[in-house]
């Protein structure tokens, strides 16, 4: 078992190929599922609207006639201030969802923890999570929690957001996003096989970068130089009971410029298959 895992794609993988011609590539590769993301034009990677400003629906059906499941929409920044602002993007990517068929939505914490004590922090964490549930409920719809590892991050740690899901009563709506970027660079020892919804995954080679040092722009492929300890955590994550997928998100423009993407993923998933005793 441990030697097949499931894998997946993100659209940060390869986000200047439109939403077909990625599916098209994660249907090569044999992937389970995509996530697909609604900050890329944001971020400046595509010139594409969400969907390709297609109807969610069309998209969704495009993905399930190349056998992918459609594993979730990203995302809602921020989640965790409050604000009728945020109330408002989670519902429209509810709704996207649910027209799309996506079996999830991806919820980021705010990346500037200076500006919140500790306990204030843990407090509008739960408020936001409290204030979420009931539309989840109501969409029949999972979020997954994604801490990032950043020491600017207001949510660094998988144990406080397993603690603030918990004591809302949310376990059974939220679940973790674990990347194994972020673990890496919050220094944690702790899996939660059972609240984690997604892995994603990546790699980072650069042998000169502290932990501290490390940024989404530093991340490719995983391969035999990999500084993270993908194979340990992936090996560690199946060992503990967690069958979902593994999901590649790179963030470096080294990647997205592949001339040959299935080739490049394929080498990593081969090398991850083949070092997973």
């Amino acid at each position: 078992m441990t030697g097949h895992p499931k894998f997946a794609m993100n659209h940060m993988a390869a986000p200047e190929l439109d939403c077909r011609a990625f599916l098209d590539l994660a249907a090569s590769l044999g992937c389970v599922g995509v996530e697909l993301r609604n900050d890329l034009a944001d971020k400046q990677l595509t010139d594409a609207a969400f969907f390709d400003g297609e109807a969610p629906l069309a998209i969704g059906n495009y993905a399930r006639s190349k056998g992918l499941r459609l594993l979730g929409l990203s995302e809602v920044y921020g989640f965790n201030a409050w604000s009728d602002d945020v109330r408002a993007k989670v519902q429209l990517l509810i709704n996207q969802a649910k027209e799309a068929g996506a079996e999830s939505i991806s919820l980021i914490p705010r990346n500037d923890a200076p500006q919140y004590s500790e306990g204030g922090r843990k407090e509008a964490l739960r408020r936001s999570l409290g204030e979420i549930l009931p539309m989840l409920d109501a969409a029949d719809l999972v979020a997954l929690v994604e801490p990032l590892g950043f020491v600017t991050s207001s949510l660094r740690y998988k144990a406080d957001a397993v603690a603030a899901i918990e004591a809302v009563g949310g376990s059974g709506r939220y679940k973790l996003v674990h990347d194994t970027f972020h673990h890496c660079l919050a220094g944690e020892s702790e899996f939660f096989p059972e609240h984690t919804g997604i892995v994603h995954i990546s790699g980072v080679v650069v042998p000169t970068l502290s932990p501290e040092e490390m940024q989404d722009g530093h991340r490719i492929l995983v391969d035999e130089r990999d500084r993270l300890g993908n194979i340990d955590q992936i090996r560690a994550l199946i060992d503990k009971g967690y069958s979902g997928a593994f999901s590649y998100e790179p963030f470096s423009r080294e990647i997205h410029r592949l001339n040959n993407a299935e080739k490049a993923f394929n080498l990593s998933m081969d090398f991850i298959r083949s070092n997973l005793h």
